[in-house]
């Protein structure tokens, strides 16, 4: 029998999941939405961001320095992937594209299990976040807490980049037309290999912050890549507002299902997405022309 303690722990694990789902899709949507790229190894690099933080916490014992360090590195990760592979590729048909990403990703997998192994590891919660919070009813994990804290912080920041900065407008403006964008001055393509920086970061850093709650392996990327997907078709393909919005309604999807049947979580995020493409196929908050 569902208990009122045992429906509300569950809401607050949908958020917090949903806010995870947010911040990974957004890095998917937002080189989409910019450089029309399908990236096929945005599992991977969460995965990854996993692992750099893992690497950088066990050799200064901080977890705030491996975060940092985890999102930098991935930041210049993705640039470099950007700037040698993924830019000859922008005028070649979408299906080299999507083939080139997936052999990144596999790439990125085997490159981490041939330098750790296919065995767990796990990142310890800092001190000040472990533990339980008492919530009256309730007592709830206070990492978990502090995931939707962090989660929801990243996404404000890169709202604010998007939206209220030169970079953000110039990056929406590259995304209606580059070749004006370019005719202005401004080198497009330089703002693409820090668009698609940014969204590594995204990915790898929710990787960061999701490893003190689920072990990783290198394989971990398979399946938040599937419900990437998911999320950024429910909320509209390009969409930053979607990807939040639909990441929200995914966690809470799986969190509250799996409470019924775990069996049957998926299942019913594939059903809720099925739904969204027979009635509106751009997406809750996409537009036409973009799915």
């Amino acid at each position: 029998m569902i208990s009122w303690a045992n429906f509300v722990s569950q809401l607050f694990n949908g958020l917090a999941s949903g806010a995870l789902l947010a911040l990974i899709s957004s890095g998917l949507t937002i080189i989409y939405g910019t450089l029309g790229v399908l990236n096929l190894a945005h599992g991977a690099m969460f995965m990854l961001g996993g692992y750099a933080g893992y690497v950088a916490y066990h050799a200064t014992g901080s977890f705030v320095i491996a975060v940092v360090a985890g999102a930098l590195f991935m930041v210049a990760f993705g640039a470099l992937v950007e700037r040698v592979i993924i830019r000859s590729f922008y005028d070649r048909p979408p299906e080299d594209q999507i083939l080139v990403t997936f052999g990144i990703g596999i790439v990125i997998v085997e490159l981490v299990r041939l330098g750790f192994g296919s065995l767990t590891m796990s990142v310890p919660p800092p001190s000040w976040a472990a533990g339980v919070t008492p919530m009256g009813f309730l007592i709830y994990p206070t990492y978990r807490i502090v995931v939707l804290a962090i989660a929801a912080a990243a996404l404000g920041v890169l709202y604010i980049v998007l939206y209220r900065t030169r970079l953000g407008m110039i990056v929406r403006a590259g995304i209606e037309d580059s070749g004006m964008v370019g005719m202005l001055g401004i080198n497009v393509y330089r703002v693409f290999m820090l668009v698609f920086g940014i969204g590594a970061m995204a990915a790898g850093f929710a990787g960061i912050v999701n490893a003190p709650v689920v072990s990783l392996t290198p394989d971990i990327g398979d399946g938040i890549l599937v419900q990437t997907f998911v999320v950024v078709v429910i909320g509209g393909v390009g969409s930053f507002p979607g990807a939040i919005l639909g990441g929200l309604i995914a966690g809470e999807i799986l969190s509250l299902t799996s409470m019924v049947d775990p069996a049957y979580s998926e299942v019913m995020l594939f059903v809720v997405m099925t739904l969204v493409l027979l009635l509106r196929p751009q997406g809750l908050l996409g537009l036409k022309g973009r799915a």
